[in-house]
């Protein structure tokens, strides 16, 4: 039987400001990706993310990002691999930390924004964050853009990888996302939202804004919980996806 983990962004409130409906969206997942305060989110905020994901036996994964609240993590900033490794395990050690709090412990890091698309092509960052991880101990897993420079960096650090996809982004030919700041990089409508997660993960291929089919590999199911109607996606793809006979749990 296939499979495929469905995670989403979460935790991304910070003080008054709320982003996203966690508590409606937790049950439908089977992975959290926590923010850990550099890009959104603060330590009550983690807190209460991380305990809303144990109450659901959700896995709990940490999103390290850029220091750039304002622009949410999505402007690219000039950073040296040494201060992505210490992003990352700064970041990623905060919400671990919260974990062992709950009784459980962290599952994986997927990086956020920028940063994520910066090391999904950059040889070094992607090293950087993998050898995070590998230090981060505990068997802690790497989310990382399917086919990129994270997939290949995991494996040579000894870190299992798995191989995400998008559910409501665009892909270039090259198997990259495609910019958020260019029309048609957001996925807003449902049918076509469940026509490209059943190609990835059913055919193992999905269709570029370009025409062109690119072979992907599709171990876990990206959500952005800040998007309006993530909820309503949600039910969607599981329903799309247990009607095919695809079974829908944590990765790894």
């Amino acid at each position: 039987m296939k499979s495929i983990d469905l995670n989403c962004d979460m935790g991304e409130s910070f003080g008054a400001w709320t982003m996203g409906d966690d508590a409606a969206i937790m049950p439908l997942i089977t992975s959290a990706n926590v923010a850990a305060g550099f890009h959104a989110g603060d330590p009550g905020t983690i807190r209460d993310t991380v305990r809303l994901a144990v109450a659901h036996g959700v896995a709990i994964g940490a999103h390290p990002s850029l220091p750039d609240l304002a622009g949410f993590g999505r402007r690219v900033m000039k950073v040296t691999p040494r201060e992505a490794y210490d992003l990352v395990v700064y970041q990623a050690g905060a919400v671990a930390a919260f974990a062992r709090a709950a009784g459980a412990a962290l599952h994986h890091v997927k990086a956020h924004g920028a940063l994520y698309n910066m090391a999904a092509t950059d040889d070094a960052l992607a090293d950087a964050i993998a050898g995070a991880v590998k230090d981060l101990g505990g068997g802690v897993l790497l989310y990382g853009l399917s086919g990129s420079a994270m997939i290949g960096a995991a494996q040579r650090h000894g870190v299992r990888a798995i191989g995400e996809v998008f559910a409501d982004r665009t892909y270039q030919a090259d198997g990259t996302l495609t910019p958020r700041g260019r029309p048609g990089a957001m996925i807003t409508d449902e049918a076509q939202s469940v026509a490209q997660v059943l190609s990835m993960v059913g055919e193992g291929r999905v269709r570029s804004v370009d025409g062109v089919d690119v072979p992907i590999r599709a171990e876990t199911l990206c959500l952005h919980g800040d998007q309006p109607g993530a909820v309503a996606f949600a039910k969607a793809l599981r329903g799309a996806l247990a009607e095919r006979g695809i079974e829908v749990k944590v990765a790894g």
